[in-house]
């Protein structure tokens, strides 16, 4: 048997399909599809994902479309699973990564929780007796919280790395791995003659040294108040470069200008948030994965809040003309998920050339 217990004090049982008792924290999801690419996206390291779509496995396994080189969640949780003998790869995939996966919870139950109390700490585990998982969770989680803070370091790669481009007469452009999406490179690869990859705590010269024409901040995880070096590093470069923020790249901007950041109640996990778009004039829906936000009133006034997410009026994105930097809270390189977002990477490209 399954149990998922919260350090709340709430236990949800559920039935148990393989993997190793994990903790994490607890978030939901309400994309349709795209399990893999959530499950590799660095984005959601050390989270437990609740996936609100019913079935989730159903279009089995495609390694091209994985978003990162591993698998980080702690967990998966959907209310079923295809676990057939016609298609069991999801599952066999996950579970042979350790990553514990859970299904015949009450999901809605479990989410309605989740956007009621916020976004908890918990644990999954395999026992028949809920004191049992309530001990064994208790430990779990008291040891995940002793690491590093620094999620974004912990997802970094750690050695530079070079890419080539597509576009021969494209410019260059230095990437700060904050916990990368793939799918950021690939945008930027169809655009850009080549690309630098650094470690996130790559200092000022080494990325000048480069003499790259722009300079891309990623996605990533975590509290972006606990990472270390590379707000100072964005703060020297405000107005040397364009600078282009990603989701974690667009909260490190936003700390870089002076702003301040604070903690969302359960965060925007999903493909399906409407966006006002004040660049590019228009009105989209996109895919979305982050916990905390800008506050606007804490932005210099030559910085402007450019893009509004229509479901609870947040900053979803700012530029600033004279710093010469653009922030994106969501993922304008989705995939799967809506793609009119996309033309951000070209009017971050114009700026360069």
């Amino acid at each position: 048997m399954a149990y998922l217990v919260l350090e709340s004090g709430e236990v949800y049982k559920g039935a148990w399909h393989g993997g190793e008792d994990r903790a994490g924290e607890v978030v939901f999801n309400t994309s349709h599809s795209g399990y893999e690419e959530i499950a590799t996206d660095p984005s959601y390291f050390s989270q437990i994902v609740v996936m609100t779509a019913p079935m989730q496995g159903n279009y089995g396994i495609e390694d091209d479309v994985w978003e990162s080189r591993q698998i980080w969640i702690e967990g998966f949780i959907c209310l079923e699973i295809q676990d057939t003998e016609r298609d069991h790869a999801w599952r066999q995939r996950l579970t042979t990564k350790g990553i514990p996966l859970v299904t015949e919870i009450d999901t809605r139950a479990l989410v309605l929780r989740l956007r009621s109390g916020g976004t908890p700490w918990g644990a999954l585990i395999n026992t028949n007796s809920e004191a049992e998982a309530r001990q064994k969770a208790e430990k779990l989680i008291s040891a995940k919280k002793t690491m590093d803070k620094d999620w974004v370091y912990l997802t970094s790669r750690k050695e530079p790395e070079v890419r080539k481009g597509l576009n021969l007469v494209g410019p260059r452009v230095a990437v700060l791995d904050f916990g990368s999406k793939e799918n950021i490179l690939r945008e930027l690869q169809s655009r850009c003659s080549e690309l630098k990859i650094f470690n996130s705590r790559t200092s000022v010269q080494d990325i000048l040294a480069y003499n790259p024409d722009g300079i891309m901040l990623t996605n990533g995880p975590g509290d972006p108040a606990d990472v270390k070096v590379a707000i100072g590093t964005v703060r020297e470069l405000l107005g040397v470069k364009p600078i282009f923020g990603i989701c974690m790249g667009h909260q490190i901007l936003g700390l870089a200008l002076g702003g301040k950041t604070y903690k969302m109640k359960f965060g925007h996990r999903g493909s399906n948030h409407p966006i006002q778009d004040n660049i590019l004039q228009q009105i989209y829906m996109t895919s979305q994965n982050h916990g905390y936000a800008v506050e606007q009133s804490t932005l210099p006034e030559d910085v402007k809040v450019t893009h509004i997410n229509l479901n609870d009026g947040t900053v979803a994105g700012f530029y600033s003309e004279k710093r010469k930097c653009l922030g994106i809270q969501y993922h304008p390189e989705s995939c799967p998920g809506p793609h009119e977002a996309s033309g951000l990477f070209s009017y971050f490209i114009e700026r360069m050339i």
